[in-house]
């Protein structure tokens, strides 16, 4: 009786932490017609930003009828060549949105008004708003196919639910939706850093975790840490059943000698909040090692602090016993209520010595650089705590100026700053539109446009690395996929490849006989699916592709439409 007693005790706080949820439950439905199986859920950590619904599969297919969550109408539709692709937002009266994303076409009416606008505004990138009488909507109605459009890299549905007044997604799973899931999340590591340093300046002890009799332990009986204060993270994979996608777990809470230290909730974040993903989780580390590990800890510009929920005085860190072991345990559980449980001994050894610095830039202050070539300035709010900042220059041009490694590129910046570089040679008047500011993480090039102001070159960007100036006079390069003299039907796509060298392709047009048609992207493709725009008989496609640059490449093609 008294081990049901304090077994009942430890779990009350997750219990209460879990249902913590006021939603409706079974007011919105399933928007496909099979069973949901994720390949994705709310709060994953993705490039950048919280996952911020769920990936709903779709038997790997295209083209599964979707259908509206619930009662409401049609207030937004969006097509974008990244992101969500082709996407439906429907306003309910309940104070809720639900958005439908990456979807092919939608139901006829609306894909008639859509494709109408698009011509009448010669763009197929579109953005469209209605109000309550335009497309009333009604529960179980059939609004669009599922697909694989915008930034999906296979066939999904993505599926959110939004508070409609702040516009926040909200964990579509606390709505009562029939999801099989009886697996407990599998935390594979623990890192552990020294709580009086930067992360960023510091290589946390990893911890490998083993199963034994239902808790996960280290690898070791003991762990040493040369730490009086650490804060921990956790590399964690959920998972459900009939499917193998990992997926993130929904709640952490963290002990320090049987004392509640903190807990974290992955619910309601918001676009303009989600970018603090590279706080919330140790970014250096997952550039390093390609693993993500949920910190268990709030960094000093992190403002994402409606996460947290601190029981004790500090931002989650634990003050480790000076004489003897200090025992650690974290819980996690699921939306589905199933918990797993990590126990650590964590031991203090003698402090280590830290790495000397040059130059320490604070988080929480605003950071001016300038030298006679480079220039740039860090908002308060760009870094998440502390760094060693270094910085070089190599007297090698490649191209019209040095290359400066600024940083380090596995320190994340969460604000866009203005940098600017002074070339080392006189460019002609002439080439002034034609400059690009090159940058390189180490693995791949990218770059964009640079405005010049008072003999400086510059753009706005968001990422420490290399940087330098290059002349961009290259139009981009227009690849067909097929033949030229090509015979093509109604609803069938004639395809390109777009790309350009230096900088991006700031837009890609093209027309029948003088008259603009719509053209759909998809990363560097570029389709048009032939409509009542490309009269029967032989046609002349004329293509204009433009960088950012003003370097344009012209194109014509003959085709035919039976």
């Amino acid at each position: 009786m008294i081990k049901q007693i304090a077994i009942l005790l430890v779990l009350l706080p997750f219990k209460s932490l879990a249902q913590t949820n006021h939603y409706p439950q079974n007011y919105f439905r399933n928007p496909l017609n099979i069973p949901i199986l994720l390949a994705g859920n709310f709060g994953e950590c993705r490039p950048g930003h919280f996952h911020s619904g769920i990936d709903i599969r779709t038997e790997g297919k295209e083209n599964l009828p979707v259908f509206a969550a619930a009662d409401g109408y049609i207030s937004r539709v969006k097509m974008e060549p990244g992101g969500f692709g082709h996407g439906i937002y429907i306003t309910h009266p309940n104070g809720y949105t639900t958005l439908y994303a990456h979807l092919n076409d939608f139901f006829p009416a609306l894909q008639k008004f859509v494709r109408q606008e698009q011509y009448a505004q010669k763009s197929w990138t579109i953005d469209l708003s209605f109000d309550a009488q335009k497309f009333p909507i009604k529960k179980g109605q059939q609004i669009a196919w599922s697909g694989n459009t915008g930034g999906s890299s296979a066939p999904h549905l993505h599926f959110e639910i939004r508070d409609s007044k702040s516009e926040h997604p909200l964990n579509p799973q606390l709505f009562g939706f029939v999801i099989e899931d009886s697996i407990s999340p599998l935390p594979t590591e623990i890192s552990i850093y020294n709580g009086d340093e930067s992360i960023y300046v510091q290589n946390p002890t990893r911890v490998p975790l083993k199963k034994i009799q239902d808790i996960f332990v280290p690898n070791k009986d003991s762990v040493f840490v040369s730490a009086d204060l650490i804060s921990l993270g956790v590399a964690v994979n959920d998972y459900m059943n009939n499917s193998t996608n990992t997926l993130s777990f929904y709640t952490a809470q963290w002990y320090a000698n049987n004392v509640l230290v903190g807990s974290l909730r992955l619910d309601d974040i918001g676009y303009n909040e989600t970018r603090y993903l590279n706080a919330c989780a140790d970014y250096k580390l997952q550039k390093e090692t390609g693993i993500w590990f949920n910190s268990l800890f709030l960094l000093p510009n992190n403002q994402l602090h409606k996460l947290y929920q601190f029981e004790q005085k500090g931002n989650g860190q634990i003050v480790l016993n000076k004489l003897g072991p200090t025992p650690i345990r974290i819980v996690l559980t699921d939306v589905s209520g199933n918990t797993s449980e990590i126990k650590c001994t964590i031991i203090r050894a003698e402090n280590s010595t830290p790495a000397l610095c040059s130059q320490t830039w604070k988080s929480k202050q605003e950071h001016n650089f300038e030298t006679p070539n480079l220039k740039f300035t860090l908002p308060a709010t760009a870094l998440y705590h502390d760094i060693c900042f270094e910085t070089s220059k190599n007297t090698e041009a490649k191209s019209i100026s040095s290359s400066f490694s600024i940083g380090t590129p596995v320190i994340p910046i969460h604000n866009y700053f203005d940098l600017s570089i002074k070339p080392e040679v006189v460019i002609p008047f002439a080439l002034n539109s034609k400059i690009t500011l090159q940058y390189s993480d180490g693995k791949k090039v990218s770059g964009k446009k640079a405005s010049l102001t008072n003999g400086w070159y510059g753009a706005s960007v968001r990422a420490f690395g290399d940087y330098w100036l290059a002349i961009d006079t290259t139009a981009p390069v227009i690849k067909p996929v097929y033949k030229n003299g090509v015979t093509v039907s109604l609803g069938k796509e004639i395809r390109f490849v777009v790309t350009d060298d230096l900088s991006s392709v700031k837009s890609f047009t093209g027309s029948i006989n003088g008259q603009w048609i719509c053209f759909e992207q998809h990363g560097d493709n570029w389709f048009y699916r032939v409509d009542e725009h490309c009269p029967k008989g032989k046609n002349k496609l004329q293509l204009s592709a433009i960088d950012e640059n003003g370097n344009e490449r012209k194109m014509q093609f003959d085709c035919a439409r039976l």
